[in-house]
C-alpha cells in the first residue's frame, strides 16, 4: 500500500511537471517572438502587429506586455489588446524580486505565477533584453491562463487515485485469500494444538501438506516424549514407594511384637517416616500428573460421586450435601487427584460440621482457573487457627478420630497444580474452604 501511494504521488508529480513544462514552452515562444519582432524606430518601441490572435480578444487569458525597468518597478509601455484598460484589462505584475531578479539573468526567461486581467491564475514569463537602437533594457512578458492545466492535473490525480484504489483493493483481497487459503493448514495446526492443550485430544491427527507435515510430526514426537517422561516419573515414584514402604512395614511389624522402650521408639519413628514418604510421594505424583497434557476431569461427576458416598458414610448423622457445578466445568488434571481433593474437603465438612454441607464449583474471573467452595453449618474455626490446620498433622477437633492430614493433603495437591487453598467464615455459620485449581478449557 505504501508503494502504491508513493507511485500515485510520483505519477501525479511527473504529469504536472510535464504539463507545466509544455505549457511554459508555449508561453516562452510568445515572449521570444515578441522580443524578436519588436523594433525601435526613432527612439520609440514598436510592437509587432500580431503576435497571437488570442491576445487580441479582451480578457481572453492570453496576454503579452512590453515594460521598461524604473526605480519604482516595471512600467508598461506596450500592452496586448487583451490587457487594454479600455476593455477592462490591467497590466501584468512583474516577477517576485522585481527588476533585480531580471537583472541577475539578462536574456534568460524567468517563469512565475501571477493573476491575469480577469483575475484568473496565469503562468507568466519575463525576459530582460536590450534592443538595437536603445540603451536601456526592456522586459518582454507573456502570460497564459493556467486553469486548464490545473484542471487536467486534478482530473489525472483523481483518476490515478481511483485506479490505484482499485488496484490496492485487489491486492488486499488477493493477500487475504492467499493467507486464509494458503495458511489454512497452519490455522488447523494451531486449533489441534489448542485441543491437545485443553485435553480434547492426545495427538495431532489431521493430514497436512508436505510443507507442514514435518512440523506436525515433530510436535507429535514432543507430545510422546513428554508423556514418556511423565510415565517414567510415575514408575520411579511407584518403585520408590514400594522400596520404602515394604521395609517400613517390616520394621513396624517387628517393633509391634516387642514391648520395650526401643520398640516404642522404632514404632514412633517408623510411623513418622512412613507419613513423610506418603507426603512426598503424593506431591511427586501430583507434580508429574500436572505436567501432562490432555488431562481433563468433569467436576460435576466427581462432586456427585463423592457426595453420594459421604452421605452414606455419615447417614446416622443425617448429613445432606448440596452441590452445584457449572456446565462443562472440567479440572485440568487427573480424576484421582480431584477425588482426593474433593473427598478430603467434603469429609472434613461432614465430620466437623452439622447436617448441612454446601459445595459450589465454578469458573473464576481469572482465565484457566476454577474455584471449589465447600461450607458447613458447624461451629467453625477461629481465625487464628485457620492457617494452622493447613499444616501437616493439624486437626480441627482432637475429639474426632483422624490423622489431621486431610486439609494438608488438599493444600499439597492444590499447590502441585499451581492452585491455592484458604479458609474463611461461612455464611452457614461454620467453616468455608476455598480451593483454586486449574480449569480445562471448553
Amino acid at each position: 500500500m505504501a508503494a502504491l501511494i508513493g507511485a500515485g504521488l510520483a505519477l501525479n508529480m511527473f504529469y504536472r511537471q510535464t504539463a507545466v513544462a509544455r505549457f511554459e514552452l508555449d508561453v516562452r515562444e510568445v515572449a521570444e517572438g515578441l522580443l524578436a519582432r519588436t523594433q525601435v524606430k526613432e527612439g520609440e518601441v514598436v510592437a509587432p502587429l500580431l503576435i497571437d490572435a488570442r491576445a487580441t480578444r479582451a480578457l481572453s487569458g492570453r496576454y503579452w506586455q512590453i515594460s521598461e525597468p524604473t526605480p519604482e518597478g516595471l512600467r508598461p509601455i506596450k500592452l496586448s489588446e487583451s490587457l487594454s484598460p479600455e476593455k477592462g484589462g490591467a497590466p501584468l505584475a512583474g516577477p517576485p524580486g522585481g527588476v533585480g531578479a531580471l537583472l541577475e539573468r539578462p536574456g534568460r526567461p524567468l517563469f512565475y505565477n501571477t493573476v491575469g486581467a480577469a483575475g484568473e491564475p496565469v503562468r507568466a514569463v519575463a525576459i530582460l533584453s536590450i534592443l538595437p537602437g536603445r540603451t536601456e533594457p526592456l522586459v518582454f512578458m507573456a502570460a497564459q491562463d493556467r486553469s486548464p492545466i490545473d484542471r487536467d492535473a486534478r482530473r489525472f490525480a483523481e483518476l490515478t487515485a481511483l485506479l490505484l484504489l482499485l488496484v490496492g483493493g485487489g491486492l488486499v483481497a488477493a493477500v487475504f485469500f492467499q493467507v486464509s487459503i494458503g495458511l489454512s493448514p497452519l490455522f488447523q495446526l494451531g486449533r489441534e494444538i489448542s485441543d491437545v492443550r485443553k485435553g480434547k485430544s492426545q495427538r495431532l491427527t489431521s493430514v497436512y501438506p508436505i510443507e507442514v507435515q514435518p512440523l506436525a510430526a515433530e510436535l507429535n514426537a514432543l507430545l510422546d516424549h513428554n508423556q514418556e517422561v511423565v510415565d517414567r516419573q510415575r514408575t520411579h515414584v511407584g518403585n520408590l514407594a514400594h522400596a520404602l514402604k515394604t521395609p517400613l512395614s517390616v520394621m513396624l511389624t517387628e517393633a509391634g511384637a516387642e514391648q520395650n522402650a526401643l520398640a516404642d521408639v522404632v514404632r514412633r519413628q517408623a510411623t513418622i517416616m512412613r507419613g513423610q514418604v506418603d507426603h512426598h510421594l503424593r506431591r511427586a505424583r501430583a507434580a508429574a500428573r500436572s505436567q501432562s497434557a490432555g488431562e481433563r476431569t468433569p467436576v460435576d461427576e466427581v462432586l456427585d460421586e463423592m457426595s453420594v458416598m459421604l452421605e452414606r458414610v455419615f447417614q446416622e448423622k443425617g448429613v445432606e450435601i448440596d452441590w452445584r457445578a457449572d456446565d462443562d466445568l472440567c479440572f485440568r488434571g487427573e480424576r484421582q487427584d480431584l477425588q482426593e481433593i474433593v473427598g478430603n474437603v467434603l469429609e472434613n465438612a461432614c465430620k466437623y460440621g452439622g447436617k448441612h454441607v454446601r459445595a459450589i464449583a465454578s469458573l473464576t474471573s481469572e482465565p484457566g482457573k476454577l474455584r471449589l467452595i465447600v461450607e458447613d453449618d458447624g461451629p467453625g474455626l477461629p481465625a487464628e487457627r485457620r492457617e494452622e490446620v493447613l499444616k501437616r498433622g493439624s486437626r480441627l477437633d482432637e475429639s474426632e478420630p483422624g490423622s489431621g492430614l486431610g486439609l494438608s493433603i488438599v493444600d499439597e495437591l492444590a499447590r502441585a497444580y499451581g492452585g491455592a487453598v484458604w479458609l474463611e467464615r461461612s455464611d452457614l455459620g461454620g467453616l468455608r474452604v476455598v480451593v483454586d485449581l486449574p480449569a480445562a478449557e471448553v
